[in-house]
This record gives C-alpha cells, sequence and structure tokens, in this order.
C-alpha cells in the first residue's frame, strides 16, 4: 500500500470528532458521509493533507487521519470475532514473523490475522490459510482487499487444513485461530520446518491447557510456553491520572 500525503479517491479515512467518536468510511466521489453531528462531502476530504480539520453540516470539526492498521482491525466488518490488536503484537514477536517468511495460518475469521501475517511476512514471503467457511473467507479477502488492494502473496484454501497439510510445502511459521489446535500437533510437524514455530490464540485457559499438554506430549516439540496479555489504557489530562 503506498502512502500518499494527500487523501485520495477510493482510499480509507478515519474521522474523530470532538467527542472522540470514530467513523471509517471510503472515500468516494459524489458521496456524502452522515453522522448525528451532520454530514460531510467526501469531496471537502479528498485532496486534503492526512491530519487535516474538516466541518460537518452542523459546524463539528473532525480530525481526517489515515487508519492505522490497529484502527482498521477494530472498525472493518466483521463476519466473526476478530484477534485485537494487543494480541496480534504479541503474536507476530513470539511467532517471531519475519520478511520472506513461509506461514501456515488456519482460521481466517475476518481477515485481522492474515492482515498482520502479510504485512509482516513482506512481498517476498508468503501466506497460506485455511478457512472452512466460504462466507468469512469472502468478508476476509473484502478486508484485505479494503485495506492493502490486490496482494499476490496470499493462498486461500477453503477446506480443513487437516486435508491439505500434506500437500503444502515447508512452512517457518504455524499460526492458528481455532477452537481444537491439538489436533494439528502431530500433522503440522511434517509441515513445520525444523527450529520452525507453533503458535495458537486460544480465548480461554482450559483450551491452552488441552494445546500445553499435546506439545508436551509430543517429541518434535520444545520450549511450550503460556501467555495471557493484558492492556490497561490510562487517562492523563493535567492532575486526573485514572485509568479507563
Amino acid at each position: 500500500m503506498t502512502i500518499l500525503h494527500h487523501f485520495q479517491d477510493g482510499e480509507q479515512v478515519l474521522l474523530i470528532d470532538q467527542r472522540g467518536k470514530r467513523y471509517l468510511l471510503l472515500l468516494r466521489k459524489g458521496e456524502t458521509f452522515h453522522c448525528d453531528r451532520g454530514w460531510i462531502h467526501h469531496e471537502t476530504i479528498i485532496g486534503q493533507p492526512d491530519g487535516a480539520w474538516v466541518r460537518t453540516s452542523k459546524g463539528t470539526r473532525c480530525l481526517a487521519i489515515r487508519p492505522t492498521l490497529a484502527e482498521y482491525v477494530l472498525d472493518m466488518p466483521r463476519g466473526a470475532q476478530v484477534i485485537y490488536p494487543k494480541d496480534l503484537a504479541m503474536v507476530l514477536f513470539w511467532a517471531d514473523i519475519f520478511p520472506g517468511a513461509r506461514v501456515l495460518e488456519a482460521g481466517m475469521g475476518s481477515g485481522a490475522l492474515t492482515l498482520a501475517l502479510l504485512r509482516a511476512v513482506g512481498p517476498e514471503g508468503k501466506v497460506i490459510t485455511y478457512e472452512q467457511r466460504e462466507d468469512f473467507a469472502r468478508r476476509a479477502l473484502a478486508n484485505i482487499q479494503t485495506r492493502m488492494g490486490e496482494v499476490t502473496n496470499l493462498a486461500v484454501r477453503l477446506r480443513p487444513v487437516e486435508e491439505g497439510l500434506g500437500e503444502e510445502e515447508p512452512v517457518d511459521r504455524a499460526v492458528f485461530d481455532l477452537p481444537e489446535p491439538w489436533h494439528l500437533v502431530e500433522p503440522v510437524t511434517r509441515s513445520l520446518r525444523s527450529g520452525g514455530i507453533f503458535l495458537s490464540y486460544l480465548p480461554t485457559i482450559v483450551q491452552s491447557h488441552q494445546l500445553s499438554e499435546a506439545l508436551r506430549r509430543h517429541p518434535g516439540y520444545a520450549l511450550v510456553e503460556t501467555f495471557e496479555t493484558l492492556m490497561r489504557p490510562w487517562n492523563i489530562d493535567g492532575l486526573s491520572v485514572r485509568p479507563f
């Protein structure tokens, strides 16, 4: 995705009004954005620099900025629950996703993890993702295209990952967002390169315990670790300092 200094027709903008309310929209000539504080013609924003202030028809000032990947993930259309930015950051670092890596993903969902992986591996890397639900895959691909445009280093397989592992070339990393990843512990060993990393995002400690036990029992895995990611935003305004 090429970053330009001024907003262009067809790109995203994040509007933040004086209350802090956020609106993510795709700029299109001839269209108008509406909210409870009035409306703004898209042409008012197109051609403005990143960080410009624009006004609604009722005079409310809005800051117009290009959304970061974290902001996009939080506001993009969803077909399934997304992995939040605080967890995506942990995934990228603890799985050591590097430029040029070949990554196996299962559980595409709304595309948040896929987006993060694609940006991390870069144009020389590749992401192979498995998703059983076609409606989830369509939504995820639409979100990816909106954010990144056409990508050539993404392969989507519409079937269970267990069925395709034997056909895949070796991968550097395996990253999963599935409810029962312990079933993949054995088959993934045949696709994961020596020294590779198996990482799974799980919402409950019961699932984490079951996966950890499966990994510890398998002779092909070592250094099994479990983390919980906590993020606590704070409001700091003069003498007022408190957590949100």
